[in-house]
Parts: structure tokens; sequence; C-alpha cells
């Protein structure tokens, strides 16, 4: 075996693949991908809703004009 070939080969054993592993997890991602994307706007719309079911309901409205009216009666 000649000495080209062995320095082209990658060594091998766990020591390799932990430094693989560690190459790949280091390397610097530009953005999110497509599905990335898709996943985070579905979770957006879904919590968009949620709050706004929260929001709409009968008891946070009736809880935010009582504190309301509970903060303009502290300043009158």
């Amino acid at each position: 075996m000649d000495e080209q070939s062995q320095v082209a080969q990658e060594p091998a054993g766990r020591g390799a693949l932990a430094r693989r592993w560690a190459d790949l997890r280091a390397a610097d991602e530009q953005g999110m991908s497509t599905a990335e994307y898709a996943v985070g706007t579905v979770a957006a719309c879904a919590f968009a809703a949620v709050l706004y079911q929260v929001v709409t309901g009968g008891s946070v409205v009736t809880a935010l004009g009582g504190l309301v009216q509970s903060a303009l009666a502290t300043l009158s």
C-alpha cells in the first residue's frame, strides 16, 4: 500500500465517527428549509387560533372589563 492511498482514507473507529458527527453538527445552517417553514407556519396559525378563542371568550372579556373598571375607579 503506498503512502498516498493511506492519506486519502479516513481513519476508522469510534473517534473518526465522533469527529465526523461533530463536524456535521457544527456546520453552519443558513436558514430554514421549506419543510421547516411549513411546520413553523402551521404552528403559528394554530397558536393564533387558540389565542383568538381565548381572548374572544366571555370570561376573558369579562375579566378585562372588570380590570379596566377597577383601574378607572382607583383613579377617580
